[in-house]
C-alpha cells in the first residue's frame, strides 16, 4: 500500500486593493491614471506602458519594478 503525502495548502489570494486607494494612484512616470487587472495583481499604464505589481495587497510604483506592456496588452487594455 501506497502512502500518499499530506495535500499542500493553496496559495491565498491576492488581497484586495481598497478602492479609495485606486483613485488617488497615478503612474509615477506619466501622473496618468492606472487601471486595475486582478487576475495578474498589476496596474496598469496605458500612458507609459508599463504593469506595476501588486505584492500581498501592496502596489508597488516603482518603476524599476514594473514590467513592460506588449503591444497587444496595449491595444486590449485600451478596450477597456
Amino acid at each position: 500500500m501506497t502512502t500518499l503525502p499530506p495535500p499542500q495548502p493553496l496559495p491565498s489570494p491576492q488581497p484586495a486593493i481598497d478602492p479609495k486607494l485606486l483613485e488617488i494612484l497615478v503612474c509615477p512616470v506619466t501622473k496618468a491614471s492606472l487601471l486595475y487587472v486582478p487576475e495578474r495583481a498589476e496596474l496598469v499604464s496605458r500612458a507609459a506602458r508599463l504593469a506595476y505589481p501588486i505584492r500581498d495587497g501592496i502596489p508597488i510604483m516603482l518603476e524599476d519594478e514594473a514590467r513592460p506592456l506588449t503591444d497587444e496588452e496595449v491595444r486590449s487594455y485600451g478596450k477597456k
